[in-house]
């Protein structure tokens, strides 16, 4: 996993927080907490973080990975180069994260695993897509679809499927309102 995710979680953590719960989540996992954006990490390091986090706040790993994902989407989306003008709406930057984004970020990374979206099916008022990742972080996928729609000013209600049972595989469903 890229560093930029953690450098971005770490920040996070110290505004919502406070820089002694950021102290504390990292002393209790023996992690210095040193990243750099374009390094690569194993990701289990990041949900070890989240997991301490929701243990010292009493938030929920699910509702800490869905803010971080919010959190993080306009980071992303600044960090790749010709996006801007590129799509007008939601729906058409979804659709743009497979043919687009991933392939550029494995030209960048060549060794980015980035997960793994299939289209169902899109009209003008629902966009249905599958999430296949073996980091099973489909919350952060679903805070960064709403960072997406907030980017784009649109209201859109997401449902998210669980298909496999560890969430390594899920199912959104996105509805204009």
């Amino acid at each position: 996993m890229k560093g930029i995710i953690f450098t971005e979680f770490l920040e996070l953590v110290e505004d919502t927080f406070g820089l002694e719960t950021c102290q504390q989540m990292l002393d209790e996992n023996d992690n210095e907490g040193v990243y750099t954006s374009v390094g690569t990490y194993d990701h289990n390091d990041l949900v070890k973080l989240i997991v301490t986090l929701s243990k010292l706040t009493g938030v929920s790993v699910e509702d800490l990975q869905e803010v971080y994902g919010k959190y993080v989407f306009m980071t992303l989306f600044n960090s790749m180069p010709g996006l801007e003008g590129k799509s007008n709406s939601t729906f058409e930057f979804i659709n743009s994260v497979e043919e687009y984004i991933h392939v550029e970020v494995k030209k960048l990374y060549a060794n980015a695993n980035p997960p793994t979206f299939n289209f169902i099916s899109a009209t003008q008022s629902e966009l249905v897509m599958d999430y296949i990742s073996a980091r099973c972080m489909a919350h952060v996928c679903l805070g960064l679809i709403k960072g997406c729609a907030e980017h784009f000013s649109e209201n859109i209600d997401v449902k998210m499927t669980p298909l496999l049972e560890d969430r390594s595989e899920v199912r959104f469903t996105l509805t204009r309102v």
